[in-house]
């Protein structure tokens, strides 16, 4: 039996729903759907682990697949008034000045530092003049108008201007020598302004607008977008260009002989067309990517993207998304004709459903097909190589644990028949944990019923298998004198199994292995010179009837891991196949020392000893013989965002087998996450070839305003690479680009290595801009 009721499920896969307009994609409508996202093993305990966290899936056949779907708030329809409405209409301003002078009981003039506080809004001038009769005023400045007061006070627009004519409310008028700044990102600049529409509406005329720092010293900007005039609705948040002329370094670059529409820097979803990407392969040569992104309400968009390279590639990819009050969905999907497989279509389908059910059951969807795994490498899909269609549905109770799929497989490797493998599969599992009623402690009852069929007919290749299982496992631990703490194991498993087209089988083979054990824990706490000392020796003795199970085809239990997760395990192998049995004791001790100043480093060392080998294991593995190798863990935590972490297996002559090394440094100019694995091979069996590869992800702050990252996977035994990528991205206050170059050095008969060149380009201040590592250069003006 699985060994971790608490092994909670990495539901339907997905893709997590929210962009950003013009700066990456829209997001979707909704809160986050069914519960929490994709489980995650929590740390171990300082103690000693007690079960075996091989994964965080209930099933261990790794099925493939994306995270959890997701979605964000929804937008909600409101108007953005740029006054709040609250008080009533004749309510009182309040004025502060230096001084101020009633003229004939219908004229009040006030001057010198002005503060001007009306429903919200605060005016900013040297000196106004109000006229009694109309209420307008006449505004000398220099003018800043803006509303402190606001929920979103960086959202909010702020005027700045030379002088102005203004009604009682502050909202509608002429104001001359303007600055209207959108959300302290986007500066419009005009010889004049006029508001309408109680402030909703805001017109510029000879206006350049431009996101980038102006200086005294340096008066053209990196960029800047020139117009006759240039409205922006406060309600739509839409800002519409008329003629617009765009300028870099001041070179006009391009223009337009109408209208042109763009969203503020408050909007997060507006259908329009997206960031470009130009991309240059070695096998698609140089092209561009331009999407279009279509909002269907608050809870629905699509997004379509034309991909054209010169001459080598006609493209389209789609993605539809929408969010129900119970439900989410995403489908990806492209259609392609190019030249690396001229005259044949190509093309992928990706589709993920999650939709919750009464009494807290969840159905997913999932949908993957491919015509060729070269297909989604060559247009940078994914690297999946094993795809799975299907369906699942589970549910998760603070006892009960429900969870069922059923799906087919289909691989693209090179070496894998599909006909000859397991591609259509079901699983069902139920389980209940309780307490007994007369002998007390925690048991758990499993009820589990698997199948999978290959396509093939022939005998042996084709085998197809079903199998019905129930288990039940007890434990229940005392404190004994001196701290021990001492547990009473039992278990007992039955399968029947139903094998077909393999003539090596019987058609049907039962079994039932019951196991017993005890278990003795002493953990110790001490300090000194404060910092804390945990220790805990653990000592397990185990006992199963010895059976080679040669009888049952082991479809499910052939990768086996050994580490500080499963050593006091009473099964290591992941499925239900195979079991370990005999006469065995599992031996070890934990030390973890916590310092005071935020630092900490645990250590497990511990191994396995038999009365009679274990022939499930594979020959001359970590656990084979009367003796298993050595094992010894540590993990270092600084407490500032550097951990490590390392994994030994050993034999009694320091021999090592296999050696895992992490490494993972965090800080705000630094991520960095690398690991390390070496396995030692058997030149007598291809099966165990020995295995050296480095895994390495580092982003850093080369300077200010450029964050590099580069990502490698280099293969020690083969010497060579498997991949390596290098992305740089510059931002300032006003652009934001992003470039890359990669390498796949892998290559088979459907697959050949392949260089990738990217480039981006976003200007900001059209749309919320999406966060990203590393600082912002910013222009500073010197006085």
């Amino acid at each position: 039996m699985r060994n971790s009721f608490a092994a909670l499920l990495m539901l339907l896969p997905g893709m997590a729903l929210g962009q950003t307009m013009l700066t990456g994609d829209p997001g979707l409508g909704a809160g986050s759907l069914g519960g929490p996202g994709p489980f995650r093993w929590n740390d171990e305990a300082a103690l000693a682990p007690t079960a075996a966290p091989l994964g965080n899936s209930i099933l261990g056949d790794r099925t493939p697949g994306a995270a959890s779907l997701q979605a964000v708030a929804p937008d909600a329809d409101v108007t953005l008034p740029a006054r709040p409405m609250d008080g009533p209409a004749d309510d009182a301003a309040t004025v502060l000045a230096d001084s101020m002078v009633l003229q004939g009981d219908r004229t009040l003039i006030a001057a010198g530092g002005v503060v001007v506080w009306y429903q919200g809004a605060r005016l900013v001038a040297s000196r106004i003049v109000v006229d009694g009769p109309s209420g307008s005023l006449t505004i000398e400045g220099p003018i800043h108008l803006s509303r402190p007061g606001a929920a979103d006070p960086d959202a909010e627009a702020v005027l700045i201007a030379d002088s102005g004519q203004l009604d009682r409310e502050l909202q509608d008028g002429i104001i001359r020598g303007a600055r209207l700044v959108l959300a302290r990102e986007l500066q419009l600049a005009a010889t004049e302004l006029t508001r309408t529409g109680n402030g909703r509406t805001t017109t510029l005329r000879q206006v350049v607008a431009s996101s980038c720092q102006i200086c005294a010293s340096e008066p053209t900007p990196l960029w800047e977008i020139r117009a006759r005039t240039i409205t922006h609705d406060a309600e739509t948040r839409l800002l519409t260009f008329d003629h617009p002329q765009f300028r870099a370094f001041g070179v006009p670059l391009a223009a337009a002989p109408f209208a042109v529409t763009a969203p503020d820097p408050t909007v997060e979803r507006r259908s329009g067309v997206l960031r470009p990407e130009f991309r240059t392969t070695s096998g698609l040569g140089f092209g561009i990517k331009l999407p279009y992104f279509v909002t269907m309400g608050d809870h629905a968009d699509v997004t379509i993207t034309p991909y054209l390279s010169a001459s080598r590639t006609r493209t389209l990819e789609l993605r539809y998304r929408q969010a129900w009050s119970n439900a989410v969905t995403e489908w990806n999907g492209a259609i392609s004709r190019d030249d690396i497989q001229p005259g044949e279509t190509r093309g992928y389908l990706f589709g993920n459903a999650l939709i919750d059910l009464p009494r807290g059951y969840r159905l997913g969807v999932q949908v993957q097909t491919a015509s060729d795994r070269g297909y989604l490498l060559d247009y940078d899909i994914t690297e999946a190589d094993r795809l799975w269609s299907g369906f699942t549905l589970d549910r998760v109770t603070r006892d009960k644990l429900f969870f069922g799929r059923v799906g087919n497989y289909h691989s693209l490797r090179d070496d894998e028949d599909n006909s000859t493998s397991p591609a259509q599969v079901a699983d069902v599992i139920w389980q209940r944990r309780f307490t007994p009623g007369y002998v007390g402690g925690q048991a758990l009852l499993e009820w589990s019923v698997h199948a999978h069929r290959r396509p093939s007919d022939q005998d042996r290749e084709g085998r197809d298998m079903a199998r019905a299982s129930v288990g039940l496992d007890w434990r229940r631990s005392e404190i004994l004198p001196g701290g021990v703490v001492g547990a009473a194991l039992a278990g007992i498993d039955a399968d029947i199994y139903r094998i077909a087209q393999d003539s090596d089988y019987d058609d049907l083979v039962a079994r039932v292995d019951p196991m017993l054990g005890v278990e003795l824990r002493w953990p110790l706490i001490g300090g000194g010179g404060g910092a804390t000392h945990l220790v805990e020796p653990v000592a397990q003795i185990l006992y199963s009837p010895s059976g080679t199970d040669d009888d049952i085809p082991n479809e499910d239990s052939r990768l086996i891991e050994f580490d500080e997760g499963n050593l006091f395990s009473d099964n290591r192998f992941p499925g239900w196949d195979a079991r370990e049995g005999g006469l065995r004791a599992n031996l070890g001790v934990t030390w973890t020392r916590i310092d005071p100043t935020g630092w900490s480093l645990a250590l497990t060392g511990g191994r396995v000893l038999r009365a009679d080998p274990e022939r499930a294991f594979p020959p001359g593995s970590a656990l084979s013989s009367t003796r298993s190798d050595w094992l010894v863990a540590a993990q270092y935590d600084s407490g500032t965002g550097l951990a490590l972490a390392n994994r030994a297996l050993f034999d009694d002559g320091l021999d090592l087998s296999r050696n895992e090394l992490r490494l993972g440094w965090l800080r705000p100019d630094l991520q960095l996450s690398a690991g390390h694995l070496w396995l030692d091979g058997d030149a007598q069996e291809p099966e165990r070839p020995e295995i050296s590869e480095l895994v390495a992800n580092i982003g850093w702050q080369i300077r200010d305003g450029w964050w590099g990252n580069a990502e490698t996977r280099y293969d020690f035994d083969a010497d060579k690479a498997q991949r390596a990528s290098l992305d740089l991205t510059y931002r300032n206050e006003c652009l934001t680009v992003e470039m890359g170059v990669s390498r796949r050095f892998t290559s088979s008969d459907s697959v050949r290595p392949e260089t990738s060149l990217g480039l981006s380009v976003r200007l900001g201040g059209f749309g919320m801009q999406e966060d990203l590592p590393g600082t912002v250069a910013r222009r500073s003006c010197l006085r």
